[in-house]
């Protein structure tokens, strides 16, 4: 069995890799180690809520744009659904609220208003802003273009030049002279790193101007929306794609990549299996690799990397209210609440590290918009923070859940003080770590946005998609040109694109992975009032005890309104069974609705078995 290629990683931009190459007619088998596609783009269900994970909001969607173009040539508008949201943010802080509007002219007419003597630097700031993300576009994309074209540089590409030149903290205070006009330009720095004197001004530049320019976007019923569509157009395109397969070595023979050996995520009794390709990406975090490949090359390559650094990660708590918080005075989508002793850009990074009582964060409230992530009367919400790792390593299992309910205690309350009334409506919260991040997502730090966008790590100077091995290609976060949605969205199309061009093709076999996970329903009953009994075949090897549990994923859903496609459920079934039996309670959701409308031979997913 042989794939044209081979993708480690279902993130966002392995997703986006595995759908291009399909639409261009390849063979393609993506492998994801989570029980759901999209690595940070990913939602989960907590009662009757959406939790959304990662996605705020996305830029990059303007008409004509680079992704816009990318999501027509895949046809994701046709079933994924976007919502502009109201602004670009809001700023509360001592020195008044602020807040920041989509469009140049707006936004410029906001800030100018606010700051009338620093008119000149803010106007400069937009200019620059803008002139980023049209000269890039017009970048050569060959190397020998790019070095004939470099003397001439700051002619022809004079704002990209500027930016590269800088930190975002070393560009502001050259040419913006109030604190606070600065502290209002990056209250959302937290969504690109921690420190405005090491976030290359390029980076920044390239996302904020198309958040100014186009508007903010959040993905109606949440990301999952979007990692799900691609990874079904893979397999609508005659690719395959396996949840639940952890890879585990990358197969080289004479310079070359030949194969991947990957197994089981959950169920470690299964043995490894290897299937040959004529090439790999590398969708999961650069630093990962090197354990995956053999010498010369894992030496080589942690060599390259040796020097890098990680970006920052983040804390979230996911928040769900019995009711429309807007009550309590939330007037904005997206609220930076900055922190007391921070008074100057110099203060960002030390209040970063700094108790919680005093840390910036923002809060984000997807009731501002129709989101499709909680029932009519109530919303959700959720408050993100800058973090590391670090804080959270070397504790216990108590001491780890008690230092999470203490920072959640802090920021709860924070959060109550500026909106009072707002904590009594909580009806669910739920707190995300740094450890969290690194263990869904299996990011080293658990660092969301890969190597971190300083002025040596940002731009031309970030990794680009083969550098190692001729056939190895890398798309993350980790790569050209970083993380964020747009960023990973791009840097899967173009590794993509840069693989069409090296032609390291061969005939591919008709013949697809096989997956026995998938099994069909043999019987579907009702056992006790309000139960549902539905028997499956057993998937093979499948061994399981008394008292564990699976997690059931339903191939074809009928019903999916506010609901995820899968439970996590005990194993109703003896292990001396050949059938494998899950009790359904028949509730008003859909999973419990499209269980009650599932006809024998259709089909579902077995993970597991756990516990």
């Amino acid at each position: 069995m042989k794939y044209n290629t081979i993708i480690i990683g279902g993130g966002l931009a392995g997703l986006t890799a595995g759908a291009t190459l399909a639409k261009f007619g390849k063979k393609v088998l993506l492998l994801e180690q989570h029980h759901k596609p999209g690595g940070c783009a990913t939602t989960f269900k907590r009662g009757d809520f959406i939790v959304e994970v990662g996605l705020h909001e996305m830029s990059g969607l303007a008409e004509g744009g680079t992704i816009r173009n990318i999501f027509d040539m895949l046809e994701v508008g046709k079933h994924v659904e976007f919502q502009q949201v109201p602004e670009f943010y809001a700023v509360v802080s001592d020195n008044g609220d602020f807040v920041f509007p989509h469009g140049y002219d707006a936004a410029n007419k906001a800030l100018i208003e606010k700051y009338p003597e620093d008119e000149k630097g803010i106007k400069r700031f937009f200019k620059l802003i803008a002139g980023i993300r049209r000269e890039t576009t017009k970048l050569p994309r060959s190397p020998l273009k790019s070095k004939l074209i470099y003397p001439l540089m700051p002619l022809l590409f004079p704002n990209l030049v500027e930016a590269t030149r800088h930190t975002v903290g070393s560009w502001l205070d050259k040419h913006i002279t109030n604190e606070n006009a600065k502290l209002d330009l990056v209250a959302h720095l937290a969504y690109w790193g921690d420190d405005p004197y090491k976030l290359s001004m390029f980076y920044l530049g390239m996302p904020f101007s198309g958040y100014v320019e186009n508007g903010g976007y959040f993905i109606k019923g949440g990301s999952q929306q979007l990692s799900d569509y691609l990874a079904a157009f893979i397999e609508q395109n005659e690719g395959t794609v396996l949840l639940g397969k952890k890879v585990e070595k990358i197969v080289t023979n004479n310079g070359m990549v030949t194969g991947v050996t990957f197994r089981d995520s959950f169920d470690k009794s299964l043995d490894p299996i290897t299937i040959s390709c004529d090439n790999v990406v590398a969708n999961c975090a650069i630093p990962l690799v090197p354990d995956l490949l053999e010498e010369p090359y894992a030496g080589q390559l942690k060599q390259k990397i040796s020097s890098k650094d990680n970006s920052c990660s983040l804390l979230s708590i996911y928040l769900g209210f019995n009711t429309d918080v807007g009550a309590f005075g939330v007037k904005h989508y997206s609220n930076c609440i900055r922190g007391e002793d921070v008074k100057t850009l110099k203060d960002i990074k030390p209040n970063h590290l700094g108790d919680w009582s005093k840390r910036s964060f923002i809060f984000v409230d997807y009731g501002r918009i129709d989101s499709q992530l909680a029932p009519a009367g109530t919303s959700v919400g959720s408050i993100c923070a800058v973090d590391y790792l670090e804080d959270w390593e070397g504790l216990s299992k108590a001491e780890y859940k008690a230092k999470k309910e203490e920072v959640a205690e802090v920021l709860l309350q924070r959060l109550e003080n500026q909106f009072p009334g707002i904590r009594d409506s909580i009806k669910y919260y739920e707190v995300a770590t740094p450890k969290t991040i690194q263990r869904y997502t299996l990011n080293p730090s658990g660092s969301v946005y890969g190597y971190a966008q300083t002025k040596a790590q940002a731009g031309t100077k970030r990794f680009r998609n083969n550098f190692l091995i001729p056939n190895l290609y890398f798309a993350s976060a980790w790569a050209f040109p970083g993380g964020g949605f747009e960023g990973s969205i791009m840097t899967g199309f173009l590794a993509a694109l840069q693989m069409d061009k090296d032609k390291i093709w061969s005939e591919s076999e008709a013949e697809k992975y096989t997956d026995d996970r998938i099994v069909k329903l043999k019987e579907r009953k009702e056992t006790a009032e309000n139960t549902l009994e539905l028997s499956f075949e057993k998937p093979s090897g499948f061994e399981h005890k008394k008292g564990q549990y699976s997690i059931l994923r339903l191939m074809e859903p009928k019903v999916t309104k506010l609901d995820l496609p899968y439970r996590w459920l005990p194993i109703a079934s003896t292990s001396e069974e050949t059938d494998l039996k899950f009790k359904i309670i028949l509730e008003d959701n859909s999973f419990s609705k499209s269980s009650e409308l599932l006809e024998v031979g259709e089909e579902a997913l077995i993970f597991g078995p756990f516990g």
